[in-house]
């Protein structure tokens, strides 16, 4: 067992790339946050355009092929992160994906360092449970950061041999200073009106997010040709990623249930904040559980009614009724139901849950919050220096 002199973390953080991403953002957060606080630190994965952040900041980033589930090419980079380990005074390493953060554990145990990860997504367990044996890395870590309530219940109950002790919840966090309402000019709202046909008339539902049928945009297609107020417009924006097939597919529904006259489809996002700032009630329809749900604080922080499916990271954001609405997760009459309810309150009582939902993003879910965390995390485990990998 390696002992350590240095009781100041020196933090390597490893992933498999730097492109946009949530994941990839939350790591050079964090790398922003250490450099603020004076902590030493460094950055892995095979790039990206996220990595011209990092040189900003002056944090070294190490490329490696580190996307890969090659088994040879998984050893050759542990063995290059070791050397890196090394050659840096590095004493903690975090991984933030499975193929890197076995080539993460491996580098840590030959060096001597500390090695924990954070569990960012219920990963697929395959046929019989067999990927259980390639997920367990991710529980493998002196510390396991999960990022909701509903990942923590997934670790434990996927992994009996978790030890909950070493788990770590910290919520992921929105940019409060972007999702403000106040940030937003009124030339993007003009634009944004104009681009998404925004009848100036009618209350707004928006729906953002990937094009996918876990999110459950048709399910909200559903839920419109339920509702008893017509008198409302539904954005659906996102990038559909190919997805032809389920495009066209909600779109014939909406055709079906002739409410393609209150809906509009829409491709990438490029201004959130603005279709969010004219939009009466944000929307998170998701059919499978999200790890946390970030249209749904983001909604918050901008100030407008979030509803959202009662699975997943939303049962820990939101407050049913308080900040926003939760409806059961597969029923389009629950959903039509709780548009209603949101479409139907007067003036006070919109500006009520408006001040509840800010105020609950900015107390519970900002990037300070998040990185103060983890930093506290990092510590924590600069004073087990006993505990090294074994």
């Amino acid at each position: 067992m390696i002992k350590t002199k240095q009781t100041e973390p020196v933090v390597l953080q490893v992933l498999p790339e730097l492109e946009m991403g949530g994941v990839e953002i939350g790591t050079v957060q964090i790398a922003s946050a250490l450099q603020e606080n004076g902590i030493k630190n460094f950055v892995a994965s095979q790039g990206g355009r996220l990595t011209k952040d990092l040189s900003k900041m002056k944090v070294k980033h190490l490329t490696l092929p580190l996307k890969t589930k090659n088994i040879f090419k998984m050893r050759k980079n542990a063995n290059a992160l070791a050397e890196f380990i090394k050659k840096n005074g590095i004493n903690i390493v975090h991984a933030r994906s499975r193929a890197p953060a076995w080539s993460a554990y491996w580098a840590a145990k030959k060096a001597g360092v500390h090695f924990m990860t954070t569990f960012h997504g219920t990963y697929g367990l395959g046929p019989w449970g067999i990927k259980k044996i390639y997920n367990k890395i991710m529980t493998m870590g002196e510390r396991v950061i999960v990022i909701s309530n509903h990942i923590k219940n997934h670790v434990l109950k996927n992994y009996k041999k978790v030890d909950e002790q070493k788990l770590r919840l910290i919520h992921r966090c929105v940019d409060v200073e972007k999702f403000d309402p106040k940030s937003v000019s009124q030339e993007r709202i003009i634009k944004t009106i104009k681009e998404y046909n925004i009848p100036e008339d009618k209350p707004v539902l928006t729906l953002i997010g990937r094009i996918t049928r876990w999110k459950g945009q048709h399910l909200l297609v559903k839920a419109l040709s339920k509702m008893k107020n017509t008198n409302c417009y539904c954005v659906i924006a996102g990038d559909a990623q190919g997805r032809v097939k389920y495009v066209d597919e909600i779109k014939e529904l909406a055709k079906k249930l002739k409410v393609s006259n209150r809906v509009g489809f829409y491709g990438k996002v490029l201004d959130p904040q603005a279709l969010m700032q004219v939009s009466t009630v944000v929307l998170s329809t998701a059919i499978e559980p999200e790890a946390f749900g970030r249209i749904s604080v983001e909604g918050q922080a901008m100030g407008k009614i979030v509803v959202a499916s009662n699975i997943g990271g939303s049962l820990d954001t939101i407050k049913d009724g308080v900040t926003g609405k939760l409806y059961q997760f597969d029923d389009p009459q629950a959903l039509a139901d709780a548009l209603d309810w949101a479409l139907s309150l007067d003036e006070k009582e919109k500006q009520k849950i408006a001040k509840n939902a800010i105020k609950n993003a900015k107390e519970n879910f900002t990037k300070q919050i998040m990185c103060d965390k983890t930093i506290a995390v990092y510590r924590e485990l600069m004073d087990e220096n006993n505990n090294l990998v074994k």
